[in-house]
């Protein structure tokens, strides 16, 4: 916890900024775009109107509140801190994604907007947007990597089915980054009737406020609930990041709960030292990606390296601009963990929990059970179970068969 203190919830600044990151690195024809998305949100978001019909979507199209569940076996087995999950595998399609896109999708249709497009990697926030576009009877464009459809081709025949146009993008790495490129070149040229859910906390302002804001339900719920159990607040929260959007949303209602500790897990891929990997904080430095300073990847003429990760969704040379803020201020720890561990916490919840853990998600659950033995019982971990693997079981397989893991 940084010495002075910070009230966390008076981020962002009136110009978009969480210390020295964030803000509005856009050209000028994206400058109105922004403008009037910040002007609306702020004065619906606390609409009653708009809360009632968000809250009445997340509770009986969403599911929520997901379930914050005690791993018994897994914090047995393991012997130190008890481990709990906050199951957002279990809200309506799979993954945290939609608590986000269901509050976008409401702010795009009281702007009047008729058209969504999106960007996606795993496929998860594709699938989300699809999803609720399908329900409010609204066109919907994803932009996806051509590589990504490969491997995630269960998503897009998901997103296909629900009515989406999934558009392969070719350019550069052919993954999220490039789907994001694409979808922004898209906004320029389409401002009129088209709306853009991005679907992390990652992008210019106001997008990482929006994401953000949304996806806090995940925290609002897991405080709640944790404190109805154990009247008290947890040691521990741990979420996997990418963009960083399932760890804001968990990290967020805790932030100014000084002794609730927080870790960030990034994609380590092949480690590190290798330089195939995604871990933007932990081994990047300070530039600009779409529209945002943060931290990113990038060589010594500041051009963006490519990455890797054995997943999709965490395969970004890039993160939030407050995930920066939060590590330059050492209020949020951040670590990396490798494919292998990844793909290893997957078997291993798999079989003593009988959840399949997305690959992101297995970062954090590779994480958890590291750190878990060296606490004490008493001490309790949450960490955010952001979506379930059914979308990675074809590269789960893949990577078992190269690198002789047992199956």
């Amino acid at each position: 916890m940084p010495k002075n203190k910070i009230n966390f919830k008076s981020f962002p600044d009136k110009n978009g900024r969480f210390g020295e990151f964030g803000g509005k690195f856009v050209s000028e024809t994206l400058m109105p775009a922004l403008e009037e998305l910040e002007k609306n949100y702020n004065k619906i978001k606390n609409e009653k109107k708009f809360l009632k019909e968000l809250r009445s979507l997340l509770k009986d199209f969403v599911g929520r509140p997901t379930p914050l569940y005690f791993a018994k076996r897994t914090s047995k087995s393991l012997g130190g801190a008890k481990i709990y999950l906050k199951r957002e595998d279990l809200a309506h399609t799979g993954a945290h994604k939609i608590n986000n896109t269901v509050g976008q999708a409401l702010l795009a249709k009281l702007m009047g907007k008729k058209r969504i497009i999106a960007e996606t990697g795993a496929g998860q926030h594709g699938v989300a947007t699809a999803t609720i576009c399908a329900l409010l009877g609204l066109k919907c464009e994803v932009y996806m990597g051509a590589t990504d459809t490969v491997r995630q081709s269960v998503n897009v025949q998901r997103m296909k089915l629900l009515g989406a146009d999934v558009i392969p993008v070719t350019s550069g790495s052919q993954t999220l980054k490039d789907a994001l490129n694409e979808a922004l070149r898209d906004w320029v040229t389409n401002i009129e009737d088209t709306f853009y859910i991005i679907g992390s906390v990652a992008g210019p302002h106001p997008y990482p406020m929006i994401v953000r804001d949304f996806q806090s339900v995940i925290g609002i719920e897991s405080r709640r609930q944790f404190m109805k159990d154990n009247n008290k607040l947890p040691d521990l929260l741990i979420a996997c990041v990418g963009g960083g959007s399932n760890a804001m949303g968990l990290f967020y209602p805790f932030l100014n709960d000084k002794n609730v500790r927080m870790i960030g897990v990034e994609a380590g891929g092949s480690g590190i030292k290798s330089g195939f990997h995604s871990a933007s904080i932990v081994a990047g430095s300070v530039g600009v990606l779409h529209g945002s300073k943060t931290y990113i990847l990038q060589d010594n003429q500041g051009q963006v390296i490519e990455t890797h990760s054995v997943s999709a969704g965490l395969d970004y040379p890039g993160v939030g601009p407050e995930h920066s803020f939060l590590k330059d201020v050492k209020r949020v720890e951040y670590v990396s963990v490798n494919d292998i561990e990844a793909v290893k916490a997957l078997q291993y919840f798999s079989e003593k929990e009988g959840i399949i853990s997305a690959l992101e998600t297995s970062h954090a659950l590779a994480y958890a059970m590291k750190i878990a033995k060296k606490m004490n019982k008493n001490q309790s971990i949450i960490v955010n179970l952001s979506g379930r693997g059914d979308k990675d079981l074809q590269s789960v397989n893949e990577f078992i068969n190269k690198n002789g893991q047992k199956q």
